[in-house]
């Protein structure tokens, strides 16, 4: 029963949530029935000018979001008026509903707007009833000193309520326009990573394929010089130009994939990871490697992508976790290199350095394009760990 009821204030909650008018038709209705109510059965029946100056000190509160410092003017207003003309005998509103006004108006408007209106209107207010308000006998509901003090003392209530209201509503809109920025930042970041990476992938690629390319076309060349005549040397002629226009082409695909500043150097091997070992070392990281001597048969391609794995874990273990012990694996098995890189938690001095996840992204872009598998997270002692398996059938 109780989730019931609960399930069903959360829905009404949210449908009014929807449509805030519902909420002032609610208020300034409720309060006017409420006003006009205790008119009724009076004698002598108050008169019409009565009724309405009656009725304008709760009406206004329809447009309390809309235009919060009308209503409280108005409201202000209406209720000087009916303290001083005193239409229907024995019968004062008592300024406390100009409260529901103030906390819109602090709600709804800057402080230096609400703020002077809402001390005006407790201003004039309050000296009305003091002064001009009294009939010629006492009533107990006319703002005597103690009751003057209490009612400035809501006044003040009301406006830091609307106002804490406001800035809560304003912190929040401030933390949803930052959390979307953030997200789409997020959410470029993770492109241009993937965009990144596939360029230098195809890079990596590319150099591996003009490696063999050009053996082609040296290969032609040699046996073009051997061969005298005949038909065996137009094909060995058409073979050499074929793979001369191949590698101009590649170097043309090449110009258009490499960013700014990217490194042209010769293409990286597992025959190179001793280098990103001693990298690691000289930072303080206590390396232990183990390499397949048979993964050094692995095309190269894979070679590439296995040694920018490397690359980017242990970047990663400088960046985050300082000098702390590491494992880095590569085997053979079944035609699937695995590479396993391994970290233990952080040092306990080392500052983390900030990372945009990039390399991450890079890591399993490089996996996917071989059609690997890849895990990468947290092991259960506070490290990391960086698993990738390349299959080598996909560059077979």
């Amino acid at each position: 029963m109780t989730a019931y009821v609960t399930a069903a204030l959360r829905s009404a909650h949210t449908r009014v949530a929807g449509r805030p008018w519902l909420v002032d038709v609610a208020l300034g209705g409720g309060l006017t029935a409420f006003d006009m109510a205790t008119l009724s059965g009076r004698t002598p029946a108050p008169s019409t000018v009565g009724v309405l100056l009656w009725g304008l000190q709760t009406v206004p509160l329809f447009w309390r979001r809309r235009r919060p410092r009308t209503v409280l003017g108005a409201m202000t207003v209406a209720f000087v008026l009916f303290e001083a003309i005193d239409p229907v005998p024995g019968k004062t509103p008592g300024p406390y509903f100009l409260i529901f006004a103030v906390y819109a108006l602090a709600r709804y408007a800057p402080a230096a707007v609400s703020a002077p209106w809402s001390a005006l209107s407790l201003v004039a207010a309050a000296v009305t009833d003091l002064v001009g308000g009294r009939s010629p006998v006492p009533r107990l509901d006319s703002l005597e000193p103690i009751t003057a003090t209490t009612f400035a003392a809501f006044y003040v209530l009301a406006w830091l309520l609307g106002y804490g209201r406001r800035r809560i509503e304003s912190d929040a809109g401030r933390l949803r326009a930052l959390n979307e920025r953030l997200r789409v930042e997020r959410e470029t970041n993770a492109r241009q990573a993937v965009l990144t990476e596939r360029a230098r992938i195809a890079r990596d690629l590319h150099d591996v394929v003009a490696h063999h390319v050009s053996a082609i076309a040296v290969q032609a060349r040699s046996t073009e010089e051997g061969l005298r005549d005949g038909p065996a040397l137009a094909d060995v002629t058409r073979i050499a130009a074929t793979a001369d226009t191949a590698l101009i082409e590649m170097r043309r695909i090449l110009g258009l994939l490499s960013g700014p500043g990217e490194d042209a150097g010769p293409e990286p091997s597992l025959a190179h990871v001793d280098r990103l070992v001693s990298a690691a070392e000289a930072a303080g990281c206590r390396v232990t490697a183990t390499l397949d001597p048979s993964a050094g048969a692995v095309p190269s391609a894979i070679q590439v992508s296995a040694y920018r794995i490397v690359q980017e874990a242990l970047t990663n273990v400088v960046k985050h976790a300082g000098p702390t012990d590491v494992r880095v694996a590569l085997r053979l098995d079944d035609d699937v290199l695995t590479v396993e890189v391994e970290n233990g938690p952080a040092a306990a001095a080392h500052r983390p350095v900030p990372g945009s996840g990039r390399g991450l992204i890079g890591v399993r872009e490089r996996v996917t394009a071989f059609g690997g598998t890849s895990h990468l997270g947290p092991r259960p002692d506070g490290g990391w760990r960086v698993r990738a398996a390349l299959p080598l059938r996909e560059v077979r």
